[in-house]
């Protein structure tokens, strides 16, 4: 199969390796890639979030199958493009993938399928935010109703904190993201991610991982898009994974195709757990970015048959094969982020790690400039190994860390410590 994967981070190099793994695809086009990606498949350059580009790019090339990597195109309806031109895609319609563009929506879907969320309300104004904010105290949650890239939730410990969140987003921090602000009442406990694949009928758990989402040691400092993540999350037992799948996600699904837009490509619930009890924090109607990562390194080759059966409505027939192993992924950051950050400096010693099914550095913000790797973004590298136990490939991850000459970036070293 010719294949084509839309996006440019982590994400995406993690998928391009998986699917590079499976001897069905014959030929992997990226668009529009990074400097890791460019040596393992074609890099492309054309708008993503416009359908009639990438179709018109897919039917150029004989393209047989689209993986649609970030969310961006999926809100933009890039996916409908794709299937009303006969084009296989694995990723959700653009009404499907409101679950992730708009949080109240999301809070919608929740209240009619009963499914356990935080207490919340919405508001399309500054003043009544704040009227609630001081009504029911700190900490709260502020979020911007919309997509900000990861960073539009403020976990306010404080009711400054979440003052000063409202009027951010009211006042055009967040683009038209914060147009509409949904204020959630703040949970309790350990927070993970649980992903399932979805054909519109049939769903199929791939697995469990736990993000890394402030940017200090401690889970300390700013909410960043993720900072390190590991695969299996213990708090995410079978059978909390079990009433996760039967109270949220399934009555989810079963409203979403009651209201005509029925879901297919992976679901990303991320959980807040508590006395064994999962709540639901936020859907993301695509893999989680740095979880893919891990995902893609414990699935393996199976991955690309497990999406292509997603996209083609087989998932029924459909089964994981997990090895018993874990593994853990490592961001490294360019100094500064997620503030102003320095771009352009050079990484040095990428050349000598080993890459190969248990260890990989993934490209997120690089780029390939007169033979040498730059910095082009504030999460760069993902530095990602598989071991028979969790320290395993903590010990593999930060040995591979530690070898990469990099000045202008940073890391936290404690990625795992909640399991470890």
């Amino acid at each position: 199969m010719n294949i084509l994967i839309l996006g440019s981070g982590g994400r995406e190099h993690a998928l391009a390796w998986a699917v590079m793994q499976n001897p069905k695809c014959d030929r992997l086009i990226v668009a529009p890639g990074n400097a890791g990606i460019a040596q393992i498949a074609d890099c492309a350059s054309f708008d993503i979030e416009n359908g009639g580009a990438v179709v018109s790019f897919a039917e150029e090339n004989a393209i047989d199958f689209v993986i649609v990597g970030p969310e961006a195109p999926l809100a933009a309806g890039v996916a409908d493009r794709l299937r009303e031109a006969g084009i296989l895609v694995f990723g959700p319609s653009e009404g499907a993938a409101r679950l992730e563009a708009s949080k109240s929506f999301t809070k919608e879907i929740c209240d009619a399928a009963r499914a356990p969320t935080a207490a919340y309300a919405r508001f399309t104004e500054a003043e009544p935010a704040k009227a609630y904010v001081r009504a029911h105290g700190a900490p709260i949650v502020v979020k911007a109703d919309g997509l900000a890239a990861g960073k539009g939730v403020i976990v306010a410990m404080d009711e400054a904190t979440a003052l000063e969140a409202v009027d951010d987003m009211f006042g055009g921090a967040f683009g038209g993201a914060g147009a509409e602000v949904v204020i959630e009442e703040f949970m309790e406990g350990e927070e993970a991610s649980l992903f399932v694949l979805c054909d519109g009928t049939d769903i199929l758990s791939i697995g469990t991982a736990q993000d890394h989402k402030r940017v200090g040691e401690g889970d300390t400092g700013l909410n960043t898009g993720g900072m390190g993540a590991y695969s299996p999350a213990p708090v995410l037992s079978v059978e909390v994974e079990a009433r996760a799948m039967d109270q949220i996600v399934r009555p989810t699904m079963a409203e979403m195709a009651r209201r005509g837009v029925p879901f297919q490509g992976v679901l990303y619930a991320g959980l807040m757990i508590q006395d064994g009890q999962p709540r639901l924090v936020e859907y993301n109607v695509r893999f989680g970015d740095p979880e893919c990562q891990v995902l893609m390194m414990r699935l393996g080759a199976q991955a690309m048959d497990l999406m292509h059966a997603a996209a083609e409505g087989r998932l029924a027939e459909a089964r994981v094969n997990w090895a018993d192993d874990h593994a853990m992924t490592v961001v490294m950051a360019a100094n500064g982020y997620p503030g102003s950050y320095e771009k352009g400096t050079e990484i040095k010693g990428l050349d000598a790690l080993p890459e190969d099914s248990r260890n990989m550095v993934f490209h997120a913000g690089t780029k390939a400039e007169g033979g040498a790797v730059l910095a082009s973004g504030g999460r760069v590298l993902n530095v990602t190994a598989r071991g028979d136990t969790l320290q395993e490939a903590r010990d593999r991850a930060y040995a591979m860390v530690g070898a990469v000459d990099w000045p202008g970036g940073f890391f936290r070293r404690d990625i795992g410590w909640r399991a470890l």
